[in-house]
C-alpha cells in the first residue's frame, strides 16, 4: 500500500500536461485522493493480519493461521495419500516454506466446479457419488525452496473438495483438499504472497502458549 500512496502522491503532484494544457493538481485534492486510496486498500476488520502465514500440518491434517504466535483459524484438510514429495508424477504433497501465487474463485458459489482454473458452470453436491473434482475456491502455490520447486508447475493448490467424508486424513493427490465453506473462508482471509509451510511436525509446536490472566483466581 506504501508504493500505491507514494505513486498516488508523486503523480498529484507535479505538473499535470495533457492535449495543450498545464495545470497544477491542488493539495486539497491530493488530500482526498490518498484518503480515498487510505479507504479503499483498508482490510476488512475481520480479515486476517497481512502478517499470519499458513501452517499445514501433515501428521495432524490440519491447516492453521498463525500470527506470531497466536492461533487466528483452523481447518481440518487432507493431504495426499502417497505421501510427501515433490518429484513430478508422484501426486505427493510437498514439504517446506511455499507461498500464494494466485487465487481463482472470486464469489463463486459453494461447490462451483473449477478446471484448468476456469469454472465451468456445474455445482457439486458435497459427497456427490464418484464425482472429485476441484471445487468452490483456489489458491496455487509456488514453492520457495529446492525440495518444493516443481510444486507450481505441479498445480499445488489449496482447494475445495466435494469428497467431504475423506477429510481429515490423507486422500488427495499432491494437492491440500478442504471442505469448501473453509477453503471460502481461508480464501477470504489470505493474499497472494502470504507463506505457507508444510511440514510433518504438528500445530501445538507453532502456538504460543496463552499467558495466564492476572485475574484469574488462583489457590
Amino acid at each position: 500500500m506504501r508504493r500505491r500512496l507514494q505513486g498516488a502522491t508523486a503523480w498529484a503532484a507535479v505538473d499535470q500536461k495533457h492535449d495543450g494544457w498545464e495545470a497544477v493538481t491542488p493539495w486539497p485534492l491530493v488530500l482526498v485522493v490518498l484518503l480515498v486510496l487510505v479507504n479503499f486498500t483498508a482490510p476488512r476488520a475481520d480479515a486476517t493480519p497481512l502478517s499470519a502465514d499458513m501452517i499445514v500440518s501433515v501428521p495432524d491434517q490440519v491447516l492453521a493461521l498463525i500470527d506470531r504466535g497466536k492461533l487466528i483459524a483452523r481447518y481440518s484438510i487432507s493431504t495426499s495419500k502417497f505421501g510427501t514429495g515433490d518429484s513430478n508424477a508422484s501426486y505427493r504433497t510437498p514439504l517446506g516454506t511455499l507461498f500464494v501465487s494466485a487465487k481463482v474463485g472470486d464469489r463463486l458459489p459453494s461447490g462451483a466446479v473449477i478446471k484448468n482454473r476456469i469454472p465451468t458452470g456445474e455445482i457439486v453436491a458435497v459427497d456427490a457419488p464418484g464425482r472429485d473434482p476441484i471445487v468452490s475456491r483456489v489458491i496455487w502455490l509456488r514453492g520457495m525452496e529446492t525440495q518444493n520447486q516443481k510444486a507450481r508447475d505441479r498445480c499445488i493448490y489449496i482447494h475445495g473438495t466435494p469428497e467431504e467424508r475423506r477429510i481429515g486424513k490423507p486422500a488427495s493427490f499432491g494437492c491440500i483438499r478442504m471442505r469448501s465453506r473453509d477453503v471460502i473462508d481461508l480464501y477470504d482471509r489470505v493474499h497472494i504472497g502470504t507463506h505457507v509451510l508444510i511440514t510433518l511436525r504438528k500445530i501445538h509446536e507453532f502456538v504460543r502458549p496463552e499467558e495466564p490472566d492476572l485475574l484469574a483466581k488462583t489457590d
